[in-house]
């Protein structure tokens, strides 16, 4: 396919024109042009107002696609971290409804990210470098927008029940009315590779911000495009919308003192209409960290400024930390607390039952984090699954975990040992030696210690568990992705 000229060129000194934060206007670099983004339009933009032409570039090490209107290639995928010029093509892309233009700057990103970061201190120096920070991308994520209605006459039924003397009175009601209830941009992450717990940490937008599209936003900026299915989230609109109604209904001031009867249906029953979605897009800052042969990700509300990142824990550290906070710890305890060899013995049986257990629910998060589980955009590109398919898919539960020990516990820690032989081992010494009951109490303080390293060697396995939870495994795209922006 022949490639197209697809930046908006200068009036002045024909220099590629980008979006400019600061003045929410189109700004030529060379000349410091300023157009108004809706002044400059291209003849092919106009002739079909369904599409929009752009730059597809595709990720090869990942797969992840890149939409832009701007022919620059890449720095490196924001998906996969890699650093590669990516191969283009000209694809015409359907139009967006709305777009809320980037409000905050990638100064103030960083800002906003460094001071996330200050709030953990056991986070690796990594991601504190400048060279990460400075990584930070622009892209527009697509979202589905709803639109809910309810109007008409609708009817409930509620009843009070009272004491007098021995009997008790219950009163029924039939409650009728009219409902004019409108529900506006109900907002859904509509792309598979922008992982749902990501979109919903970031959330909200304040759409009243949000204004008509056209292309020229995306100037100088990347963005992911729609690829998941407007029904998907449908039901989701549906029930916030009948939820908040039927709130507000039950929280009427001369309603106070009635029980509510379920109803068969609220959709039904408040006459809730949703019509077709509308694509919409919303800014988010991107950065992807990369850690072996996993990737974290960092995201910041481009309109408002909130942080949502993958955060792991830098282990020397985390023991530096607690080995400063166990000495007090230790001198107060041994100041005003007396415990007995068997009591400790006992405490040291919970404790170590409690690191296992923590342990084992680290492992099944990673199971349906790796499997994406909770990401419904994921599992409907992957599989196109009908509704009900798909619901009973992602609401399975129990997994296979403990076949799954091995495999995560080499991914993770690269130890010969799983990390819940500690405890294990842990609870069966302290077990013996409680069953023993010797008479010398040096066979419990001596136990105990054991025991505290087992527990230490569980806990440095957790943390590496979490490590990995707090980490993704690395995408690899069949299908259009997302992009990052220069």
């Amino acid at each position: 396919m022949k490639e197209e000229n697809l930046l908006y060129e200068c009036p002045n000194c024909g220099g590629n024109l980008k979006f400019d934060i600061p003045s929410q206007k189109l700004k030529c670099d060379y000349c410091l042009t300023m157009k108004a983004p809706y002044e400059i339009t291209k003849d092919r933009d106009a002739e079909e107002s369904n599409v929009f032409d752009a730059t597809i570039f595709t990720c090869p090490q990942c797969g992840g696609e890149i939409l832009s209107t701007d022919t620059s290639a890449a720095e490196f995928c924001s998906f996969c971290g890699a650093s590669t010029i990516l191969d283009s093509r000209i694809s015409k892309e359907l139009r967006p409804a709305h777009i809320i233009p980037f409000k905050q700057t990638k100064d103030a990103c960083k800002s906003a990210f460094i001071a996330h970061i200050k709030r953990s201190p056991f986070a690796p120096d990594d991601l504190k470098d400048e060279k990460h920070i400075e990584s930070f991308r622009g892209i527009y994520m697509p979202y589905w927008s709803y639109d809910i209605s309810q109007q008409g006459p609708v009817s409930f039924t509620a009843e009070k029940s009272y004491r007098r003397g021995n009997y008790l009175y219950t009163d029924r009601y039939t409650l009728t009315g009219d409902i004019n209830a409108r529900y506006h941009n109900l907002s859904y992450d509509a792309s598979s590779s922008f992982a749902d717990n990501i979109s919903e940490q970031i959330a909200p937008f304040d759409t009243r911000d949000q204004i008509d599209f056209t292309p020229s936003f995306l100037s100088g900026f990347y963005a992911d495009t729609a690829d998941v299915d407007g029904s998907l989230y449908e039901n989701d609109a549906r029930a916030l919308a009948n939820t908040a109604s039927y709130g507000g209904i039950k929280n009427v001031p001369a309603f106070s003192d009635l029980t509510f009867k379920s109803t068969s249906s609220l959709d039904e029953t408040l006459r809730t209409k949703c019509p077709a979605p509308k694509r919409v897009m919303y800014p988010v800052w991107f950065m992807s960290y990369r850690k072996g042969d996993r990737i974290a990700y960092a995201t910041v509300n481009g309109q408002s400024g909130k942080v949502a990142a993958d955060i792991p824990v830098d282990i020397k550290k985390y023991v530096i930390a607690s080995l400063i906070m166990a000495i007090p710890v230790f001198i107060l305890l041994n100041l005003f607390f007396t415990i007995r060899p068997r009591i400790t013995l006992i405490y040291s049986i919970v404790l170590s039952a409690a690191t296992f257990f923590i342990y084992l629910s680290e492992i099944v998060k990673i199971y349906h984090r790796d499997k994406k589980d909770d990401d419904r955009g994921y599992l409907y590109q992957k599989t196109f699954d009908s509704s009900a398919e798909l619901k009973t898919k992602a609401g399975k539960k129990g997994i296979p975990a403990i076949n799954k020990l091995r495999q995560f516990e080499n991914a993770g820690s690269g130890l010969k040992l799983p990390g819940f032989a500690g405890s294990l081992a842990a609870m069966i010494t302290a077990l013996f030696v409680f069953i023993w009951n010797p008479v010398s109490d040096i066979w419990y303080y001596g136990s105990t210690s054991l025991i505290f390293l087992g527990i230490l060697f569980t806990v440095t396995g957790i943390i590496r568990q979490y490590n990995i939870l707090t980490t993704r495994k690395l995408p690899q795209f069949e299908r259009r992705g997302g992009n990052d922006n220069a």
